[in-house]
């Protein structure tokens, strides 16, 4: 079991080196964390976009090119990512990667019916972070791609992050589904779905990890918490996994620990063909790396 997202890189090194395309690469943020990915053994890029701004960053950055295969395309970023889909369909590239696109034309790519990257599986974003104040590596989701997740997409949410923990040696992982409150209020939708999971996980519905909540943040990864407030559970305090109500609360809580947590993550969009890497620019350039590393792992 992973305990430390460096270790994301040492186990991306000791699988096949894959190949990962980039959408629009001429970004200088995606090129450095490439550039790292590439010296640590863990890619081979493919990079699309405009070649001479592709080009110019290389030089500034020092980023040796040599051998590395560039699509040149003087297209609008929209193309570069239909370009990029269309090598992965191809079978010339393994990962997927947003560089200097919009992820809403980034992800059109990707669904298209005809020539995307789509499956029967409901896209959403993985994160999972290291916390100097928290025991071993969680995972957060979904907090870029469901804005209104409801009861049906979050059981696809959670099996997303499930699948994930188990590619990391996370055999069974607790689910903390998280709302405002530890009781069931019918006015409040989240605590709702999160008795109607725990009891979807007892029955079989939903397999492979620990359901329970609904629960607090402080609930799900405090365990003297729980026990102040009289809660049982073998989930709080000892979470893998964190399902957010919704996109507002789960990007909070995101770039909270990011800024104000000291907590770095490693990203990426489950439930297409391939892994997807989608990294915020806010994200810093070992965010990037090892979100690289961990789709390495994904595939």
């Amino acid at each position: 079991m992973i305990r430390d997202l460096h270790e994301l890189i040492e186990r991306a090194r000791n699988r096949p080196r894959c190949t990962v395309a980039i959408a629009a690469a001429e970004d200088r943020h995606v090129l450095e964390a490439i550039q790292a990915a590439t010296l640590q053994g863990i890619v081979r890029p493919l990079l699309v976009g405009h070649r001479s701004e592709i080009e110019k960053i290389a030089q500034i950055i020092g980023f040796s090119l040599e051998g590395i295969e560039i699509v040149d395309h003087d297209g609008d970023a929209a193309a570069s990512a239909r370009i990029a889909v269309s090598k992965i369909r191809a079978g010339e590239a393994d990962i997927l990667m947003k560089g200097r696109v919009a992820t809403g034309d980034l992800l059109k790519a990707v669904l298209d019916r005809e020539e995307g990257l789509r499956t029967a599986q409901l896209l959403s974003h993985v994160a999972f972070f290291q916390s100097p104040y928290y025991h071993k590596l969680f995972c957060v989701t979904d907090v870029a791609m469901n804005i209104a997740p409801g009861l049906e997409e979050k059981v696809q949410i959670i099996k997303n992050a499930v699948r994930a923990c188990h590619f990391l040696g996370i055999e069974n992982p607790k689910v903390a589904v998280a709302a405002a409150v530890e009781k069931v209020n019918l006015k409040m939708e989240a605590t709702l779905h999160a008795a109607q999971l725990k009891q979807m996980n007892l029955k079989g519905v939903i397999e492979g990890c620990i359901i329970d909540g609904p629960f607090a943040i402080d609930i799900a990864v405090n365990a003297a918490a729980a026990r102040n407030k009289g809660i049982v559970s073998e989930v709080a305090g000892d979470c893998d996994i964190i399902l957010a109500p919704d996109i507002e609360a789960g990007n909070m809580f995101y770039k909270a620990l990011n800024f104000l947590g000291g907590a770095t993550a490693a990203a990426v969009v489950m439930g297409a063909a391939v892994p997807v890497v989608l990294t915020s620019r806010s994200d810093d350039e070992r965010s990037k790396l090892f979100s690289i590393a961990l789709a390495t792992c994904l595939r």
